[in-house]
């Protein structure tokens, strides 16, 4: 599965000013209902946070990959922020998170959704590639980052 069939540049937001987890979750959760008109931004609200009551979604190097499984989800849905200053998320490595991309998964999704979160941890462990995302200008050219990136030989 590409990343371009789970987000496109609507779904992106660079320089989103968030103080909180919560306020990160709810940011996320609004923008994939903006395009998902079958889903609930409060729905998709509640399982993220359900989800990071089991544990934390960020997965180090100012990273977190918030996700859940979701009724009336049809697709895999991906949605992504740069804040514009790093806030504490429970990390693994008690760094301040600034980059979340948060998917949701239908229901009965098992396999793709576990293969896409292995894309993205892969993806988001590359620093170089984490470099670029924090150096760039705006939502299109994070879009073509996220979209293009192939995994490093």
């Amino acid at each position: 599965m590409q990343l371009s069939e789970i987000i496109n540049v609507n779904r992106i937001k660079k320089g989103v000013d968030v103080l909180s987890k919560k306020r990160a979750l709810e940011e996320l959760s609004h923008l994939i209902t903006e395009d998902q008109t079958q889903l609930n931004a409060t729905e998709i609200f509640d399982n993220l946070i359900s989800r990071e009551r089991l544990g934390s979604t960020g997965v180090g190097y100012g990273i977190a990959i918030p996700h859940g499984r979701v009724k009336n989800c049809e697709n895999i849905t991906g949605a992504f922020i740069q804040l514009d200053q790093g806030i504490d998320f429970d990390a693994m490595d008690n760094q301040p998170v600034d980059i979340l991309f948060a998917l949701i998964v239908p229901e009965e999704s098992t396999d793709e959704h576990l293969q896409v979160l292995a894309l993205l941890a892969s993806m988001f462990n590359d620093e170089s590639f984490r470099l670029k995302l924090r150096q760039s200008q705006n939502e299109e050219e994070l879009y073509q980052l996220l979209t293009e990136w192939h995994k490093p030989n």
